[in-house]
């Protein structure tokens, strides 16, 4: 008998728990994966590699579960272990950095967030030289962080010198660098230089296209980027004719109740109702709620979302009875689902001396 102390302990307890991980058994995991910890600290001392790989393990399932905090305590304990035990440009601490990295993302403190992924880049450039495609990677993933810190010129910076290394190394017709264009793209939509985004996001959708062929959700990204530009530049015709694109494919793709394609769905409305084709604009918002209840019931803050959407429009016809119905509704469930009073947006008459809001780009690919 081995006795609980053990190294081999440790190793066949964390094998358990990663196969009731897999299961979704999260409990019976992070119980095992805590006595492997244990027995592996008694069996190797606190700061060994096998230690510091227990630790990140119970970090991720910790974020798998969608505890940060957890998550983050865990991993600052892998990475100290790491530090101590490993060399100072090791690829297991690289994984961890990246992690945290990630986790400040996800929680929007971006600050954090880049300098972890900075100290990333370092190592990198360090380990592969100037020219890698991990390198290229990282200064993605620092571009997406200036883009959320709206610090469009240095992550137009970073973008392009990752367009760069990856045209270098796979050629033109790649998708990291299609998603490398999408990237660009969108900072340059938000620069509001719609020629310049309009070449990187059609540049882009030829490369999916090519690769990927013309019904993957990731070019249904695309031509949805491509007709908010239109949007933006006031062809409502041509935005309309791409969202369509942009539908036809998600349903493919995705089928026909995925999220996506009710956003979509709300879109069009929006583009009909700005052109005061409210009956149209109707057509598409009641196909989107009729999604959302069958997906999640008739309770749920989208519901109320998109029943605020329609008793706007019946509001613009002046059927105030309708539209009274619906923004009850709504409101019934936005206070049912602790939203504020503020989610309700309403705007009848006056609809046209409003500010033309449009949707946001798609997210990053």
């Amino acid at each position: 008998r081995l006795g609980r102390h053990h190294r081999d302990v440790a190793i066949m307890l964390k094998c358990m728990a990663q196969i009731h991980q897999e299961r979704g058994e999260y409990d019976d995991a992070a119980r095992l994966f805590t006595e492997a910890l244990s027995s592996g600290k008694a069996a190797l001392g606190q700061f060994h590699p096998e230690v510091a790989s227990t630790l990140n393990k119970i970090g991720n399932l910790m974020y798998e579960r969608g505890d940060l905090d957890a998550a983050m305590k865990y991993y600052q304990e892998g990475l100290l272990v790491e530090r101590t035990v490993l060399e100072q440009d090791h690829p297991h601490i690289m994984v961890t950095l990246t992690n945290m990295a990630q986790i400040y993302k996800q929680k929007a403190d971006y600050r954090n967030a880049l300098k972890y992924y900075q100290e990333v880049h370092e190592i990198h450039v360090r380990v592969y030289g100037h020219q890698h495609t991990n390198v290229a990677a990282t200064l993605c993933s620092m571009g997406l962080i200036k883009y959320q810190l709206q610090e469009y010129e240095d992550a137009l910076d970073y973008y392009q010198e990752a367009l760069r290394l990856r045209r270098d190394n796979y050629g033109d017709d790649h998708l990291d660098v299609a998603s490398t264009l999408n990237s660009i793209g969108l900072v340059l939509f938000k620069q509001q230089l719609y020629d310049l985004a309009m070449q990187c996001f059609s540049e882009g959708l030829r490369i999916r296209r090519l690769l990927l062929g013309k019904d993957h959700r990731d070019v249904a990204i695309l031509w949805y980027n491509i007709a908010t530009i239109h949007l933006e530049r006031g062809d409502d015709e041509e935005a309309i004719k791409y969202y369509k694109e942009t539908l036809r494919v998600e349903r493919l793709a995705l089928g026909a109740d995925h999220q996506d394609v009710v956003l979509t769905l709300q879109h069009m409305g929006q583009v009909h109702q700005q052109r005061g084709e409210l009956n149209i604009a109707l057509e598409y918002f009641a196909e989107a709620l009729k999604i959302e209840e069958r997906k999640h019931g008739s309770q749920h803050v989208s519901v109320a979302k998109t029943l605020n959407l329609i008793g706007n429009i019946f509001l613009q016809r002046g059927n105030v009875d309708r539209a009274m119905e619906n923004f009850t509704k709504a409101m019934r469930i936005y206070r049912t689902c602790g939203e504020s009073d503020d989610s309700m947006v309403i705007a009848g008459h006056n609809f046209y001396c409003l500010s033309k809001l449009h949707p946001e780009c798609a997210p990053v690919a």
